[in-house]
């Protein structure tokens, strides 16, 4: 999630399994019976995540200014974006023309095929990032379990020191079992699970916080987050940090691909981008609430010196068992979150497999192994075995070079937030609205897409120098905890 498990499902795109055409076509008997309540819990579900472990990091690099109004504005640009695109549910007319039924269905049908292609690109960066940054953060909750048993039994000073490549080893292995599982339809349980698991990690870690700020008695942090020569700091990580904090709280709330999809789901009448407002303004209001509220409580629970993963950074020791269950939360949510990433890259990897070799894809027996003592029979193919291992260890291996939860995180967010929520929805609106050039709407539009822009690539450029530093003390394949 970053409802993970929400918005990946419209990166099936229009040739994926769960849609048999575009617009209405194919409609036959779709019965939509959606409301703006459950609009808004869908969106809710897809925004909070594991983005939010990294809020308090986030804003101790920006300060008690600029870290609110960071998360803030990222709110504003996102609520405003996901209005243009409530439009662009319907084209040409935003009340009665042809629906479009995901979101690569109204970049292909407004923008045309070029546009899709780039799309396409935008949404796989996001697929494949989030798989290697869940195998980081994954492994690191592991680790945190068995960590936070050792300080417990051998005290806060206590070494405790572990590699962390035998976890994503483990982790990618669980993954590999589950990705025999055909399509998404299999994996439905595992996302209304992970789904529950977000809000349970994010209220425990959000119950910690405030009762450290207790446990202190004072508020920490400054106006201007973490200082130069604080530790060693130089200026130029400093500003690095900055640029990646933004990326981090842009990655927060990356979820545009899913919200054409949920208002697909809605009844009409009213029109459907009228209900869809009401649910954005309801949801992105709820979500900013509480991450301002975690961000904040955070830093001003540990001031600057925030952990980059607040249930794994041990800012906490105690109570143990709170913090192992947090971490376990995680570990669960991430375990489905991933499956549900995945299994769309998986449908275009077959789906080219099929094309480019028909005579081996027809030969691809089915093979069917009985679990012990259940009546449930384990199902796979070669092809599935091979392609979905191959591909599991590939970003295994990646994420064994760069574990950087910070890092990828902001880079995750940098590279997939302006186009996915500013460019393309911003780009749609003004075809669909038929936005003249050089009017006042026009230069106010790609205002937002021109700062939108460079913010981003700030970000990209942060991201990517803390993780040049980051590899400077930690050789690939050899990460410790």
């Amino acid at each position: 999630m970053e409802g993970a498990e929400s918005r990946s499902m419209a990166c099936i795109e229009s040739g994926g399994q769960d849609f048999v055409g575009r617009g209405d076509e194919g409609d036959g008997g779709h019965v939509r019976t959606g409301t703006v309540w459950t609009a808004t819990a869908h969106i809710i579900t897809a925004v909070i995540g594991a983005g939010v472990l990294g809020l308090p990091w986030s804003v101790a690099q920006l300060g008690w200014v600029l870290g609110p109004a960071a998360i803030l504005l990222f709110a504003w640009v996102t609520y405003y974006t996901a209005l243009l695109l409530a439009d662009c549910y319907r084209y040409p007319d935003k009340a009665a023309g042809q629906r479009n039924r995901v979101y690569m269905d109204a970049v292909s049908t407004i923008l045309g095929p070029k546009q899709e292609k780039l799309c396409g690109v935008a949404q796989h960066i996001d697929l494949w990032g989030a798989l290697i940054g869940y195998t980081i953060t994954t492994s690191t909750s592991m680790m945190a379990v068995k960590k936070s048993n050792c300080f417990h039994k051998y005290g806060h000073d206590s070494e405790c020191r572990m590699s962390g490549n035998l976890y994503m080893i483990l982790f990618g292995v669980i993954e590999i079992v589950l990705a025999q599982l055909p399509n998404l339809e299999k994996v439905t349980l595992l996302s209304i699970i992970a789904a529950i698991m977000s809000f349970a990690y994010s209220l425990i870690g959000l119950g910690l916080c405030i009762a450290k700020v207790a446990m202190n008695g004072k508020l920490k942090g400054s106006l201007t987050g973490t200082e130069v020569n604080d530790g060693g700091m130089s200026l130029a990580t400093k500003t690095w940090n900055a640029f990646q904090a933004l990326g981090n709280i842009a990655f927060a709330y990356t979820y545009a691909v899913v919200l054409i999809e949920i208002q697909d789901t809605m009844k009409s009448p009213p029109p459907e981008n009228e209900s869809m407002r009401r649910a954005n303004f309801y949801a992105v209001g709820v979500t900013t609430v509480f991450y301002m509220t975690l961000g904040c409580i955070g830093y001003a629970a540990f001031g600057n010196s925030s952990p980059g993963n607040f249930l794994t950074g041990f800012g906490f020791y105690e109570p143990y068992w709170l913090i192992d269950i947090g971490n376990i939360c995680v570990i669960v949510h991430l375990v489905g979150a991933y499956q549900v990433y995945a299994q769309p890259i998986f449908f275009h990897l077959e789906n080219w497999i099929a094309k480019s070799w028909p005579a081996f894809y027809t030969r691809d027996k089915v093979y069917r192994i009985s679990l012990p003592k259940t009546t449930t029979m384990f199902e796979f193919t070669i092809m599935r075995l091979v392609v979905r291992s191959s591909f599991i260890v590939l970003m295994t291996l990646v994420a064994m070079i760069i574990p950087f939860f910070n890092a990828v995180m902001g880079l995750l967010g940098a590279l997939t937030f302006w186009p996915l929520t500013v460019y393309f929805p911003v780009s749609m609106y003004m075809v669909q609205e038929k936005v003249k050039r050089q009017t006042f709407t026009w230069f106010r539009l790609k205002f937002l897409d021109l700062i939108s822009m460079v913010v981003c690539i700030l970000a990209a450029v942060g991201s990517v120098a803390g993780i040049i530093d980051s590899l400077k003390h930690a050789a690939p394949f050899k990460s410790s905890y």
